[in-house]
C-alpha cells in the first residue's frame, strides 16, 4: 500500500491535547503528506459532513466529541482509527458493510477502569464514603462499633468478561481472592490463564460471592438484567459495583437494597447522566459515587494515542490492524 495521502483528526484539540501529546502527534503527522486537523465543536452536523466531503480524507481520526458521520462518506476514506471506546454514534453498520475498515482503543485503558473498579471494592469495604461525610460535615471519629471490611481472601464475582475483568482479575490476585465469573465467552482455557471457575447462572454468581462487579457490555439482552431478585441475593455486609453500563442494572431496585444499608455499593455509571440533582443514591452513606470516571485518566489517555498510532502505521504498511470493529462487534458492542 502506498502512504497515506491524508489524515484528517477531526477531534476537538483537548481531546488532540490529551491523547495525542508530543511526540505522538508529530509521528501521525510524519505517516502522510497531508494531516488536516478539524475541531468539530463549534460545527452543526451539515457543517461538519461539508467539511469532511471537502477534505475528502483517506484516514480519519475521531474521538469522543467527533458528529456522527453521514450515510454517503467520502470517496477516498478507507479507515476510521476511533481513539475511545464505542463507534455506535460515530458509523452506521452500512458503513461496515460497505468496506470502512475502523478501530478502537482496544485494551489499551482496560487496566485504568480496572484500576477504578478496585477503588470501588475498596471503597465499599472500608466504608469510604461514611467516613468521608462524617468527618467533613459531622466532625464525626471512629469509634467501638466502627466495622470496615478487607479484600484480603474474599470472593468476588465478574458479570462480564471482556479486557477490564481480564485486567481485573490480575490486580486482585495479590488479594489472595476466589474469582468467579459469569458471561458467554469463558472457557476452559481462559479459566485457566486468568485463574477464574466460571458460575453456572447469574443467580449462583450473586448468590456465591461477597462482591460483584458488573462489567456487562450493554446491549438489548442485558438491559435491565441485574433485577432486584438478583440484588438481593448478595448477602449482608457484601459489595456491588458497577463500572461497566448503567442501563444493564434497574437502578429503582438498586436504590430500594441500597437504602436499606445492609449492602455496600459503588456507582461510577448510570441509567442517565449527568446523575440527576435530586437521585436519591446522593448522600447515603453506603453507596460511592464517582461521575463516569473509569475511562482513562487524563494522564492515561496518550496510551490509547499510542495504540493508535501503533495501527496507523500498520495501515500505512499494510499490515493487519488492532482492535477491528467488524459488523459483528459492533453489533454486540455498547
Amino acid at each position: 500500500m502506498p502512504r497515506p495521502t491524508s489524515i484528517l483528526a477531526a477531534i476537538t484539540a483537548q481531546e488532540l491535547a490529551h491523547f495525542l501529546p508530543e511526540p505522538l502527534l508529530s509521528e501521525v503527522r510524519g505517516l502522510t503528506d497531508r494531516f488536516d486537523h478539524l475541531n468539530p465543536g463549534n460545527l452543526s452536523p451539515a457543517e461538519f459532513h461539508r467539511k469532511l466531503a471537502e477534505i475528502n480524507p483517506e484516514i480519519l481520526i475521531t474521538c469522543w466529541k467527533t458528529p456522527s458521520l453521514p450515510e454517503q462518506l467520502p470517496p477516498n476514506l478507507r479507515y476510521l482509527c476511533h481513539l475511545s471506546g464505542s463507534l455506535r454514534k460515530i458509523i452506521q453498520r452500512s458503513h461496515l458493510d460497505r468496506g470502512l475498515l475502523a478501530s478502537n482503543w482496544g485494551g489499551s485503558i482496560s487496566r485504568i477502569v480496572a484500576e477504578w473498579a478496585l477503588f470501588h471494592i475498596l471503597s465499599c469495604l472500608r466504608r469510604a464514603t461514611l467516613w468521608n461525610l462524617a468527618m467533613h460535615r459531622e466532625g464525626g471519629w471512629k469509634n467501638g462499633d466502627t466495622e470496615t471490611a478487607s479484600l484480603f481472601g474474599r470472593r468476588v464475582g465478574l458479570h462480564g468478561f471482556g479486557r477490564v475483568a481480564r485486567e481485573l482479575t490480575g490486580l486482585l490476585r495479590p488479594f489472595d481472592c476466589t474469582v468467579t465469573a459469569f458471561a458467554p465467552d469463558i472457557d476452559a482455557a481462559a479459566e485457566e490463564r486468568y485463574r477464574v471457575k466460571s458460575a453456572p447462572s447469574l443467580e449462583a454468581l450473586f448468590s456465591e460471592n461477597e462482591i460483584i462487579i458488573e462489567l456487562a457490555p450493554l446491549i438489548p439482552a442485558t438491559t435491565g438484567l441485574i433485577t432486584e431478585e438478583l440484588l438481593r441475593r448478595i448477602r449482608p455486609g457484601g459489595v456491588f459495583v458497577n463500572v461497566g453500563r448503567g442501563a444493564v442494572v434497574d437502578e429503582a431496585a438498586l436504590l430500594r437494597v441500597a437504602q436499606e444499608g445492609k449492602i455496600a455499593v459503588g456507582l461510577d455509571v448510570f441509567t442517565v447522566e449527568p446523575l440527576p440533582k435530586d437521585s436519591g443514591f446522593r448522600g447515603l452513606p453506603n453507596v460511592t459515587l464517582t461521575p463516569h470516571l473509569a475511562g482513562p485518566t487524563t494522564d492515561r489517555r496518550r496510551d490509547a494515542g499510542a495504540f493508535a498510532l501503533e495501527n496507523l502505521r500498520a495501515y500505512a504498511k499494510d499490515q493487519p490492524l488492532k482492535a477491528v470493529i467488524t459488523p459483528g462487534t459492533y453489533d454486540t458492542s455498547t
